[in-house]
């Protein structure tokens, strides 16, 4: 029997960092994982590059069913507090886009920082531990693993959601949840590619490859990023950040000339350049595969523009600033980067991360129905919730 203040399981990004926490404040910790090694999605994520957290991060940036819970956590370990560490480890960084932060060199440099603070902090990180059974006893929890039995007095469920099965994502946080009586909101792939109806692939597959600038738009929220056509359906960050508010059945509205107005061009094109053909107009502004597309699918007239009539600039301009698709579906847990859904913040303290229900028992992490957008900003949730956790497991 190994006995312990703290146990957490889940050795990524919010399970490592609470460890770190926990043992900071003179607690007996180790950290269960069942994989090989640790923090597995933070070395794939951002291309290896990991975007560990992102300057404007606030809670307006996260999806929950509960929209405030996410604050205090947030509002406690700030990006700021989490950049800090970073520099205080020498560790160079880049921004790369919107507030995005990523390591210069490699994701593995995050890791490494982690197992070192739980060095540090005497928390020890033992992998290859699979989780066979876990009860509630009169001072803690006792679990039974494929490496012994173990009993602590906080239990730190830092397991997860459903996205990335490859690198084994499992249900273990949502089991345990549910098994002490704490309500599971209906989980979903977050910032997934979309797939398409056989139609809509066919007439878009010599597409593929192509990024265009794009303003995304479903159920009254948008982004402004890139969009890639792809051999299945439609990606790129436009495409991952809208798909947290895509459900089912609904019509994406994109804009593919944000930052342009076709019947303005083209009007202007009828007296500067007459002769023109509509395609080579719009390839002024549009990879030409994806002119000739257009022009196929809806029948454009590709004649000289100044034959086009104004009801004919009008349907170009309309379609080009509210292309209107609905995707067959998404690609789903097994490219999504996030798990929407999870256990429900009501059954949660919002200050602690501790169950409501069951004395002792933390939730952290993905695991927790705190969802954020593409960007870092889930890693921030992770930091966050996981010092939030730390300080009172």
């Amino acid at each position: 029997m190994i006995q312990k203040d703290v146990i957490v399981i889940g050795a990524g990004a919010a399970g490592l960092f609470c460890a770190a926490q926990a043992g900071k404040r003179g607690r007996a910790v180790a950290v269960l994982d069942h994989g090989k090694k640790v923090g597995r999605k933070i070395l794939m994520s951002g291309g290896g590059r990991c975007n560990f957290t992102n300057m404007y991060a606030e809670p307006a940036n996260f999806l929950s069913a509960n929209p405030h819970f996410c604050k205090s956590a947030l509002s406690r370990y700030t990006q700021w507090d989490f950049i800090s560490l970073v520099s205080e480890y020498g560790i160079p960084y880049h921004e790369k886009t919107l507030g995005q932060l990523f390591c210069d060199n490699s994701a593995s440099d995050i890791v490494d920082m982690l197992v070192k603070e739980c060095d540090k902090a005497g928390a020890e990180i033992v992998t290859r531990c699979d989780i066979l059974s876990v009860e509630k006893t009169e001072t803690g929890y006792a679990l039974s693993t494929s490496l012994g039995d173990y009993v602590c007095e906080s239990l730190v469920i830092a397991t997860g959601g459903l996205s990335m099965p490859k690198i084994g994502a499992t249900p273990f946080g949502y089991k345990i949840a549910e098994q002490f009586g704490l309500k599971v909101l209906p989980t979903r792939a977050g910032l997934v590619p979309f797939t398409l109806h056989d139609k809509d692939k066919q007439a878009l597959e010599a597409l593929s490859g192509i990024a265009v600038d794009t303003s995304a738009s479903c159920n009254d929220t948008s982004f402004r990023e890139a969009m890639l056509f792809t051999h299945r359906g439609l990606s790129g960050p436009s495409m991952l950040q809208i798909s947290s508010y895509w459900h089912p059945g609904d019509t994406l509205h994109i804009d593919l000339q944000p930052a342009m107005s076709a019947a303005e061009y083209l009007t202007a094109a009828q007296q500067d350049t007459p002769d023109a053909q509509l395609s080579t107009v719009l390839s002024k502004f549009y990879p030409k595969r994806l002119v000739q597309t257009f022009i196929d699918t809806r029948q454009w007239p590709n004649e000289p523009v100044k034959r086009l009539t104004h009801s004919q600039i009008a349907e170009i301009d309309n379609t080009l600033s509210d292309w209107q698709i609905t995707p067959n579906g998404t690609e789903g847990y097994r490219t999504a980067e996030v798990t929407l859904g999870g256990v429900d913040t009501d059954e949660l303290s919002s200050k602690t991360m501790m169950s409501k229900k069951a004395e002792g028992l933390f939730f952290i992490g993905e695991v927790v129905d705190v969802t954020g957008w593409l960007g870092g900003y889930n890693f921030q949730w992770a930091w966050s919730s996981a010092w939030a956790a730390g300080q009172y497991v």
